[in-house]
């Protein structure tokens, strides 16, 4: 079942009185469960398409849907609106919150869903103990390592059981065995049935998705299964 489509996907960006052109008509189909790696070198697009495809930007021309719902004309308040519901986001750089400790950072997400204080908390107990984190609850992300806070960050983006997981650059500040571990939860994810896309410039990284869709100057160079 298909969960993201895009037709001839077009986003200009005003640099002065320059137009420059990101994505040059980006056709993509992505379907329910499928482990897909975007993948480019800087300037390529792939980040202005991630950002399109997480609803926190929008198209200048051309249509995105996604679980069969146009959304490429939404407005910012609906675009917001969905992308708390359907989409979890796992950036390079982890974006926790430094004053709060690891369980609050992941109960976050669920402040504005109608549960409980003690529903929240033990829901993000229960995600936080299934990425190996039940002896760190109490610790700030100060007190962890890259990889473990890369770990909080995967908990807080699947906590709301999001319909798609959108990784970018997952593995960019980590070393090898702490991006090895961070793929290895990715991986385990989607055989879990989770949609997953990984946005990258790593070639040894997208190899662990089941397609690569490989984009260059805006446009796709290359969609096929790997």
């Amino acid at each position: 079942m298909e969960i993201i489509r895009t037709n001839n996907l077009i986003k200009d960006y005003l640099l002065g009185k320059v137009r420059v052109r990101a994505l040059a008509g980006i056709d993509i189909s992505i379907d329910k469960g499928e482990f897909v790696a975007i993948m480019g070198p800087s300037g390529s697009g792939k980040s202005t398409l991630m950002h399109i495809i997480g609803c926190l930007d929008s198209p200048s021309e051309g249509e995105y849907y996604l679980d069969g719902d146009l959304v490429s004309k939404l407005p910012k308040h609906a675009l917001s609106g969905i992308r708390n519901r359907k989409i979890g986001f796992v950036f390079q750089s982890f974006n926790l919150l430094p004053h709060l400790n690891i369980l609050k950072n992941v109960e976050l997400p669920l402040m504005y869903s109608g549960l409980s204080a003690s529903v929240r908390k033990e829901k993000a107990r229960k995600i936080l103990e299934s990425v190996g984190l039940a002896d760190r609850l109490k610790h700030k992300p100060n007190e962890l390592s890259g990889g473990q806070r890369q770990r909080v960050a995967i908990a807080r983006a699947i906590v709301n059981s999001p319909s798609i997981l959108l990784a970018d650059e997952p593995t960019g500040n980590l070393d090898s065995q702490a991006g090895g571990d961070i793929l290895e939860i990715f991986s385990d994810l989607h055989k879990a049935g989770n949609t997953v896309i990984m946005v990258t410039h790593d070639s040894h990284v997208a190899n662990r998705a089941d397609r690569i869709i490989k984009i260059q100057d805006g446009m796709i160079a290359d969609g096929n299964l790997t």
